[in-house]
């Protein structure tokens, strides 16, 4: 809960009070991220509307904003649709410092966010050739580090030896997605990986793992791909992220575990991972309810009921009703004790 603001600051400009508010934002705990996207959010919504100070802000300015930066993307609907996204996450950023500011919440319509496209995974197969494509340790601790551990590819990047604690097979993640810290588990080629980095680093703890910009994760990553003989258009760190939370969800883990290892704040963001194990809770559900077991004894059970199970008519709508029933699920008519129900 961040301390209310001072009056002349309600008063006054708004860049002066954008400024009071980040600095809020920074004295409680927040992420330098989490501050710049916030900064975005705001300098925009000063920079579109042209308001100057509090006063000049009312619904009819918040709406205007919001609307022109939505239709400014015309009848592109890759532009559209990324537009709406900033746009989601803009007005709550800015609801929120508005709120802040003495505003209701319900002044600043919250954009609704785009539903999810859809997510692909590899195949174990596929996962399998990726890790036969590794030629160097810096291949295998990406492969490794991002399919057994399902960490972000910006995280991947900002692990250093002093995060790992290799007795325990733990890696701290710190650089975390909404700046919370949360510990992934090392599998067998990670860990082995991992170990490996470690001897070279030596006394170096301080340096990173995988030394390398994001472009040279992402490059790296589609290199591998061409050598393993996959589509390295459909390979990306996230890709492999995707397929982490599938292969974790198909060997058993639990929902709230995933999400606390992916660190989703969310649980429904987790949740989409389950199509894609649609098919394979099918193939279980055929096997558990239409096994030749079970259908031979559906068949017993209908054949020893088939003479006792009987029917009455209720006698408003006539329709069958079976006896002891104390109202027709049809009709609703009540049967009372005294009455005959005809058969």
């Amino acid at each position: 809960m961040l301390t209310p603001p001072p009056e002349h600051i309600k008063q006054g400009d708004l860049r002066t009070a954008m400024e009071f508010f980040l600095n809020l934002l920074r004295a409680s705990g927040s992420s330098e991220k989490t501050i710049l996207s916030y900064k975005a959010a705001i300098e925009d919504f000063i920079a579109s509307t042209g308001a100057s100070t509090v006063k000049d802000i009312n619904q009819s300015v918040i709406v205007s904003w919001i609307n022109s930066k939505l239709k400014s993307a015309g009848k592109d609907v890759t532009k559209k649709r990324k537009i709406q996204v900033t746009m989601h996450y803009y007005s709550l950023f800015v609801r929120k410092w508005l709120n802040w500011l003495g505003f209701p919440k319900e002044v600043v319509p919250v954009v609704k966010r785009p539903s999810s496209a859809e997510i692909s995974a590899m195949s174990e197969e596929e996962v399998e050739k990726l890790f036969s494509a590794c030629r160097d340790l810096t291949d295998l601790l990406i492969v490794s580090l991002l399919f057994e551990t399902g960490v972000r590819a910006n995280e991947l990047l900002s692990i250093t030896g002093e995060d790992v604690d290799i007795d325990k097979g733990e890696i701290v993640v710190r650089n975390a997605k909404y700046g919370k810290e949360r510990t992934v588990f090392l599998g067998e080629f990670s860990s082995e990986a991992v170990k490996r980095r470690l001897a070279l680093l030596g006394e170096e703890k301080g340096r990173r793992l995988v030394e390398l910009s994001y472009n040279g994760l992402y490059k790296r990553l589609k290199s591998l791909a061409k050598r393993a003989g996959l589509d390295k258009r459909k390979i990306r760190p996230h890709v492999l992220r995707h397929t982490f939370a599938t292969v974790a969800i198909r060997r058993g883990i639990s929902l709230p575990a995933l999400q606390r290892i992916l660190g989703h704040s969310d649980i429904k963001v987790t949740q989409v991972y389950m199509h894609l194990v649609k098919d394979d809770l099918k193939k279980e559900y055929m096997e558990k309810f239409t096994s030749q077991d079970a259908m031979k004894a559906r068949e017993v059970f209908l054949e020893k009921n088939k003479e006792e199970v009987t029917f009455n008519f209720c006698p408003n709508c006539g329709r069958k009703v079976i006896p002891g029933s104390k109202f027709c699920p049809y009709c609703g008519y009540r049967f009372h004790a005294s009455e005959e129900v005809t058969a």
